[in-house]
C-alpha cells in the first residue's frame, strides 16, 4: 500500500485547507473580500447595536414567491440581521409571508406599509405580484415601520435594487438606535416670527415626530425670545426657524447666537423675497418684494450672504398645471415648465442630498458662500443649473412668463450656478464676542463645541400644500401627480443635524454595480445553452475514450 505523503499537493489540502474550512464553517467566521467591503458592519454601527439592552425584534415582510430581483434583497436583509445578532445576542429577526400567514392589506397599511404590486409573466400569462418590503422594529411597546426600497423616481429597477442594498445599514441601524434610545432628542419650531401655518406645516411636524420629540417654542412675553426663554431652549437639541417674515430683534440675535455657542443645532429656511403663488394665481401678476428679517450680520459671521433676488432656472424647473382652455364649459389642464420652481437635484456625493427624488423649491433666492471662517466647513447641498437667471427686485413676475421661459426678462441677467441650500460644521465663533451685547446674557460664550448648521433661501421647501382645510403629505402636488423629494430631504437634514454617531456617513456607502449584459444574454442565449448541455458529454466521452485506450494499451 502506498504510503501517504504530507508534502504532497494531496497532503497540503488535507491538512492545511480542509480543517479551515471546517473550522470557518463551524464557527461563523466570514471573511469580506468585496472591494467596497460591503458585508463588513461599520464601527459606528456595531457601537449602535452594543448598545441595545433590550430584547429588539426585526421582523421582516419579505417572504413567499417574488421576483429574483427582490431574493437578492431578502439575501442581503436577512445576512446583515444575521450580523446584528452576532453583534448583540438581543437582537433577533424573523422573515414573514403575509399572504401565507394571510394578514389583510388593510392591517398592513395602518402599520405604514404600502403595497409594491409587480408583473409576473408565466407562461406566457401576466399577473400581478403584491408586496410588502418592510421591516417593522419592535422595542418594547414602541415599533416603527421602514422601507426596504428606497422610493426614488427615474431610475430602472436594477438601479434601485442596488440603492436600497446601498442603504440598508443605515436604514436599519439608524432607526434601532432611534427606537432603543433611553430619551428621545426634542426639536423646538419657533414660532414668534410670522412663520408658516400649523397646517402648512404639519407634514415636517409629522416627520420630525418620528423619530424625535418636536414642539413649539413660544416666547413667554408674547413678543420676542428673552432670558426667560433660555431654560427652555437649552432643553431643545436642534431649532428651526421656517420662513420667518417678522424682523428679529437685536436681543433675540443673541439668544439664538449663544443657544449655538452652546451647541444647539439649527435648520433654517428662510424667504428673502416676498413672492406668493396663490396671489400670482389669483392675480396672473404679483410684484414680490424683499424681505428683511435683519438677520444679514448674523449669517454673515458665518460666512453666508442669502440674496435677495429671485433664481429662474430655465434648465431645472418644476412644472405648473393652469387652465389653457376650455371645451364644453370643462377647462383644460395643461402643465407647463416654471422656472421660479426650481429643483434641487443631488449632483455631489453628500449623504443628506443621496437616492432622494428632486427637491421643489419655490421662488428661492441664493446663497453667497463667503468663505474666510476658520473652523467652519461649507457643504453644498443644492444649486441651480449653469442656465440661471436672476431677477432683481421688487420688480413683477407674470404668468405670461410660462411660454417664454428662456427670454430675459426687464431686470434679469444671466447669471452662473446659484446656491440654494448649505450645511455647515465645526466649530463657530460668536458674532457678539467683541461686542457690549453679551453683557446681557448670563455665562456668554464666545465659540461653540463642533456644531452643525443647515440653511435654505427657500421659506416654502417646509411648507405643505393644504386642499379644502386638509394638509397634504410633504412633497405632494396632487395637479401634477408628483412626489418631490423635499420631506426626505429634511428628514436626513434633521438626521444629520442630530447624528451623534456619525451614522449618516452609511447613506455615502456604494456598491458596484455587477450587473450582466441583458442585451447579449437574450442574443447568445441559445449558443451557451448547448455549450452547457453538450461540454459536459464531449469531456465524458473524451474521458472515457482515453480511458479505454489506455486499458486496452495495458491489457491488449
Amino acid at each position: 500500500m502506498k504510503k501517504f505523503n504530507a508534502k504532497s499537493p494531496l497532503g497540503i489540502f488535507l491538512i492545511a485547507i480542509v480543517p479551515l474550512v471546517i473550522i470557518l464553517t463551524y464557527s461563523g467566521i466570514r471573511l469580506d473580500l468585496t472591494k467596497e467591503k460591503r458585508y463588513t458592519l461599520s464601527d459606528n454601527t456595531i457601537k449602535v447595536l452594543e448598545s441595545v439592552k433590550k430584547p429588539l425584534t426585526v421582523e421582516v415582510y419579505l417572504e413567499g414567491d417574488f421576483p429574483a430581483s427582490f431574493k437578492q434583497l431578502q439575501s442581503e436583509t436577512k445576512f446583515m440581521l444575521e450580523e446584528f445578532r452576532k453583534i448583540n445576542p438581543k437582537i433577533d429577526f424573523k422573515f414573514i409571508d403575509p399572504i401565507k400567514t394571510k394578514m389583510s392589506q388593510d392591517t398592513l397599511m395602518a402599520m405604514g406599509m404600502q403595497p409594491s404590486i409587480l408583473p409576473d409573466v408565466k407562461d406566457g400569462k401576466i399577473s400581478q405580484i403584491t408586496l410588502f418590503p418592510y421591516a417593522v422594529i419592535k422595542h418594547g411597546n414602541d415599533g416603527v415601520s421602514i422601507p426596504l426600497v428606497v422610493q426614488q423616481a427615474g431610475i430602472d429597477a436594477d438601479q434601485q435594487l442596488t440603492r436600497s442594498i446601498e442603504g440598508l445599514e443605515y436604514n436599519l441601524v439608524s432607526n434601532i438606535k432611534n427606537i432603543a434610545a433611553a430619551k428621545r432628542k426634542k426639536i423646538g419650531i419657533l414660532v414668534n416670527q410670522d412663520e408658516l401655518s400649523p397646517d402648512e406645516f404639519q407634514g415636517f411636524v409629522q416627520l420630525a415626530m418620528e423619530n424625535y420629540d418636536a414642539g413649539p417654542i413660544i416666547p413667554k412675553n408674547q413678543t420676542e425670545l428673552s432670558i426667560e426663554d433660555i431654560p427652555l431652549l437649552k432643553q431643545m437639541s436642534a431649532l428651526v426657524i421656517a420662513k420667518p417674515r417678522k424682523a428679529f430683534t437685536d436681543n433675540e440675535k443673541v439668544i439664538l447666537d449663544q443657544y449655538i455657542m452652546n451647541g444647539g443645532k439649527t435648520l433654517w429656511m428662510i424667504d428673502a423675497v416676498n413672492a406668493e403663488m396663490d396671489t400670482l394665481t389669483r392675480s396672473k401678476k404679483v410684484m414680490p418684494f424683499p424681505v428683511d428679517i435683519n438677520m444679514t450680520d448674523f449669517f454673515f459671521n458665518y460666512g453666508l450672504r442669502i440674496n435677495p433676488a429671485l433664481v429662474k432656472d430655465v434648465k431645472k424647473f418644476a412644472l405648473l398645471r393652469l387652465v389653457t382652455g376650455e371645451v364644453s364649459g370643462n377647462p383644460q389642464y395643461t402643465s407647463l415648465p416654471w422656472p421660479y420652481f426650481p429643483l434641487g437635484i443631488a449632483e455631489n456625493n453628500n449623504p443628506i442630498t443621496k437616492n432622494i427624488n428632486p427637491v421643489k423649491f419655490e421662488f428661492p433666492t441664493s446663497i453667497d458662500t463667503l468663505g474666510g471662517r476658520k473652523n467652519i466647513k461649507t457643504k453644498v447641498l443644492f444649486e441651480s443649473s449653469e442656465r440661471t437667471l436672476l431677477k432683481q427686485v421688487p420688480n413683477y413676475v407674470d404668468l405670461k412668463e410660462v411660454a417664454s421661459v428662456d427670454s430675459l426678462g426687464q431686470m434679469e441677467k444671466p447669471s452662473t450656478p446659484k446656491i440654494f441650500a448649505v450645511a455647515l460644521e465645526g466649530k463657530f465663533n460668536s458674532a457678539y464676542a467683541s461686542r457690549i451685547e453679551r453683557k446681557s446674557y448670563p455665562g456668554f460664550k464666545t465659540s461653540s463645541p463642533e456644531n452643525k448648521m443647515i440653511v435654505i433661501a427657500d421659506g416654502d421647501v417646509g411648507r405643505n400644500k393644504v386642499i379644502k382645510g386638509k394638509p397634504l403629505p410633504l412633497g405632494v402636488d396632487l395637479l401634477t401627480n408628483e412626489q418631490f423629494g423635499n420631506e426626505q430631504f429634511l428628514r436626513n437634514a434633521l438626521d444629520y443635524l442630530l447624528d451623534d454617531s456619525n451614522l449618516m456617513e452609511l447613506r455615502n456607502r456604494n456598491i458596484e454595480e455587477r450587473l450582466l449584459d441583458r442585451q447579449r444574454i437574450t442574443e447568445e442565449k441559445t449558443n451557451w445553452q448547448w455549450l452547457n448541455l453538450l461540454l459536459p458529454l464531449v469531456i465524458i466521452g473524451l474521458i472515457g475514450g482515453l480511458f479505454f485506450w489506455l486499458r486496452k494499451k495495458k491489457f491488449g
